[in-house]
């Protein structure tokens, strides 16, 4: 066919009156449009016909990975194949041989192109089935993915530019040496994305779902993605923060993925009682903390060691007695401990820290056993709001700077 309509064509015209030279153009336009007609069938066949054949196939299989495929359109990427290479093949029979190296030169290009681009999809595919798996939570490959993608289209890109100027690709690579410097500066933030990966999905720095947060970048939420470049995070208030993959290496960030595991969530706060209400226990003040069920195996056992401790007729500073501030941190103890929400197999305080002109603060330093943050929330709040309550009960009072109606008040006295 090849012969036929080429060169027996051509001389068919010439035979019949036709000049040489329009018998070369009137045979290439024949021949290209009977090539382009067979491009147009072959593509028919194979999306229509072959595509519909395969796709149909792959919904009857019950494997997840070829779906896969086929939703990042592989199977038509391939397909495209068909009339390029017959228009390939068909370029010599056009006899007019710029017009038929052009139409070479142009479809061996858009098989560089479609070849990039299957390879793109296909990798893409290979990314979305590993996400499938469980360790693509902790073992993300998406920088890698990108990585390998980049390398083809380079290589496409060489490629392209050898036909264009009729050099081999290795030619053109022996050539960019002088340019080596230029690409390092180009590909800076992509070479330490890539460097930057490697050790966090080695080291384990970091992985798809955890609760991260950087104040440096004002993120603050779940990692929901991580590209060679950039790690993107979706913060509490439905933001999102993009990071570079390197900012994770060079600079500090936490990782709340150990709190998450551990089953606790850290409740540490302070109130601060003033000084002025601390005082020793009377003994009607005794007699009443007996009465609250949380301290009265307390008060009772520490009323028996102080009549042992004290010898009569002694003078009170020389007496060990009761405090209502000590009490009062053995009742939050108590009742720390018998909240259903407090973890009580993890770190467990409740203390006194430095006092200062603010007075002395009481701090909690305890784990809820719900880490949602609503829940967490919502359980912090609860213990502080019977804390603040009770405070009064035991004489004490909480340090709060003067307000408007204190000075109001003073005014009147």
């Amino acid at each position: 066919m090849k012969e036929l309509l080429g060169i027996h064509l051509k001389d068919w015209l010439i035979n019949h009156g036709i000049a040489e030279n329009y018998a070369v153009i009137l045979q290439s336009t024949i021949a290209v449009v009977i090539v382009l007609i067979l491009a147009w069938l072959s593509d028919v066949i194979s999306r229509k016909v072959l595509i519909t054949i395969i796709t149909k196939l792959v919904r009857k299989t019950k494997t997840h990975w070829d779906d896969i495929l086929l939703e990042r359109k592989v199977f038509n990427k391939i397909s495209h194949f068909a009339p390029a290479i017959i228009i390939n093949i068909s370029a010599g029979m056009i006899s007019h041989e710029p017009t038929g190296l052009f139409i070479q030169h142009a479809t061996q290009i858009y098989m560089i192109i479609i070849t990039v681009m299957l390879i793109d999809s296909f990798f893409s595919a290979t990314n979305d089935i590993y996400n499938t798996l469980p360790v693509s939570k902790t073992r993300p490959i998406k920088g890698y993915i990108q990585i390998i993608k980049i390398f083809f289209y380079v290589m496409g890109c060489i490629s392209i530019i050898g036909i264009l100027i009729g050099k081999t690709p290795i030619y053109i690579l022996g050539t960019m040496g002088a340019f080596a410097a230029v690409l390092i500066l180009v590909f800076k933030d992509t070479i330490l994305g890539f460097v930057a990966s490697i050790q966090l999905s080695a080291n384990k720095m970091v992985s798809i779902g955890d609760w991260i947060s950087m104040p440096s970048k004002n993120a603050d939420g779940t990692v929901i993605d991580i590209s060679l470049n950039t790690v993107k995070v979706q913060n509490w208030d439905k933001t999102i923060s993009t990071i570079p993959t390197y900012a994770l290496v060079s600079e500090s960030f936490n990782n709340w993925k150990g709190m998450e595991e551990s089953g606790g969530r850290r409740i540490k706060r302070h109130l601060n009682i003033d000084v002025k209400s601390i005082h020793f226990l009377s003994d009607e003040e005794i007699e009443m903390a007996e009465k609250v069920k949380l301290i009265s195996d307390y008060i009772a056992e520490k009323k028996e060691e102080i009549k042992k401790a004290n010898p009569e007729n002694e003078i009170p500073i020389n007496q060990k007695r009761l405090t209502n501030i000590g009490t009062f941190r053995k009742y939050i103890e108590a009742y720390l401990e018998n909240h259903p929400k407090i973890h009580n197999d993890m770190t467990f305080l409740v203390r006194q820290l430095q006092p200062s002109e603010k007075g002395l603060p009481i701090e909690i330093y305890v784990f809820s056993n719900d880490q949602e943050w609503a829940n967490y929330e919502a359980i912090q709040s609860d213990i502080f709001d019977h804390i603040l309550a009770i405070v009064p009960e035991f004489n004490l009072r909480v340090f709060q700077n003067p307000t408007g109606d204190d000075f109001r008040n003073l005014n009147k006295i």
